[in-house]
């Protein structure tokens, strides 16, 4: 049993430890903030890209950061997933991407904006966060060497397709695409899927001439 005096000593200097444990621990936290944040990479664009977060009511439908609503897909690490290409065709024109399935409201951004945004997210998804959010299942599937796919397949064509089981279903599979249809059609379809066949519900996707052509070469050799 402790005396009084001895319990009144043992509270005061626990109760000191602790308190000085506490302001320790708060200080080093304090002091790793910038690094984990990326505090030197917040520049004024991505400043604009919050506000405009903020002022849409982007938290309403998506999560960032585990915050928010869970209606629409969690944002943390969109720009690993998707790449800033597609994330800006979803901002430019969500029904375009996914006809007749999205339910994503039209902003009507303009290209600034659409910058100010993708410059946020790329922000966002390089705060060291501890390895939240896990990867999701899609990531994990793979056909052949996972090197051997373009990044901008992975990052925008899977979204709506699958090769190998992995991927989305809005759009046709793409296992044995090269013995359906030889580069030139490939090519043109990916330029503009309108021109090759009217009404048909593929976008017409922000790619460039190198993209464009590191992509014919890729799926002209599915299945040969």
């Amino acid at each position: 049993m402790l005396s009084k005096s001895q319990a009144r000593a043992f509270f005061f200097v626990g109760t000191g430890l602790c308190a000085l444990a506490f302001v320790g621990l708060t200080v080093d936290t304090f002091g790793k903030i910038p690094a984990q944040t990326g505090q030197a990479q917040l520049t004024e664009q991505v400043i604009r890209g919050k506000d405009l977060w903020d002022h849409n009511n982007c938290m309403g439908c998506h999560t960032l950061l585990g915050e928010g609503a869970y209606y629409a897909p969690e944002l943390t690490k969109v720009i690993d997933r998707r790449g800033p290409v597609f994330v800006a065709a979803m901002l430019r024109d969500p029904q375009a991407m996914y006809p007749g399935q999205r339910k994503m409201q039209q902003y009507n951004f303009n290209e600034a904006e659409i910058g100010d945004l993708v410059a946020f997210l790329s922000w966002i998804g390089k705060v060291d966060t501890n390895g939240f959010p896990a990867k999701p299942p899609l990531a994990q599937g793979n056909v052949g060497p996972a090197a051997n796919r373009p990044v901008v397949f992975q990052q925008l064509c899977t979204a709506c397709h699958s090769l190998g089981g992995v991927g989305g279903n809005v759009g046709p599979a793409l296992d044995g695409v090269g013995k359906k249809f030889d580069a030139a059609y490939i090519g043109k379809w990916l330029e503009d899927p309108a021109a090759v066949k009217p009404g048909t519900k593929m976008p017409k996707l922000p790619l460039t001439a190198d993209q464009i052509h590191e992509l014919t070469t890729f799926l002209g050799s599915q299945g040969k």
